[in-house]
């Protein structure tokens, strides 16, 4: 799995998954344990990872659905 997008934002983190489970795109929320320990002040973000070969897929149906500025940069 490849991390897509890394935030603070619960709404934006439903509604990527949201997305992605309507095209059967399987997802993991990523260090949703730890942030919830550390008080669900927002401090530690959450990790949404993707199917590695469906990655550019993903990529580009959140992109159509304007969550471009969320996604995390290709070369990292």
């Amino acid at each position: 799995m490849k991390e897509l997008i890394r935030t603070n934002d619960a709404v934006v983190l439903s509604f990527a998954t949201s997305l992605l489970h309507d095209v059967g795109i399987h997802t993991l929320i990523a260090d949703q344990s730890m942030s919830i320990l550390e008080g669900s002040l927002g401090l530690l973000p959450r990790r949404l990872l993707v199917e590695t070969d469906r990655l550019e897929e993903a990529r580009r149906l959140l992109t159509d659905a304007g969550l471009s500025d969320e996604l995390k940069d290709r070369d990292d």
